[in-house]
């Protein structure tokens, strides 16, 4: 097994290199959760997918797990291109949206399988993919 990336529990400041990687809406709308904080760090309304500021956008509050795939891969290659980025990522889709790190984990198999050194993922999720 990979290197576990943690991020941390509670994210309350960035570094200039580092990334916030929310869950997010089609739309942009970003009134809840962790989509709400991401306002602080450039997250841009009206904006439902992909890099804002300091944050990464992938829409969660839509139809299935299957659906949300693509989003969560967008992201990795996009991570996988940017290694001078820190990509801290939220339980996405386990709030709001109603998923559960059961249904989420499995997306980002390919940043532990690869050892994708700058994705660092919720607890959560390496609980489940090591399973």
């Amino acid at each position: 097994m990979a290197t576990q990336r943690i991020s941390p529990e509670w994210i309350t400041s960035l570094n200039n290199n580092e990334v916030f990687v929310f869950g997010s809406n089609l739309s942009g709308f970003h009134g809840g959760g962790a989509a709400a904080l991401a306002l602080e760090w450039g997250a841009v309304w009206g904006q439902g997918a992909g890099l804002q500021g300091q944050t990464y956008a992938i829409p969660t509050m839509f139809g299935t797990v299957a659906e949300v795939k693509p989003y969560v891969d967008d992201f990795l290659a996009f991570a996988k291109a940017h290694p001078e980025l820190k990509f801290l990522v939220t339980e996405i889709g386990c709030g709001i949206a109603g998923f559960t790190p059961d249904d989420i984990a499995p997306l980002f198999a390919p940043a532990v399988d690869e050892n994708a050194e700058n994705v660092y993922l919720p607890e959560s999720f390496y609980r489940i993919l090591q399973r």
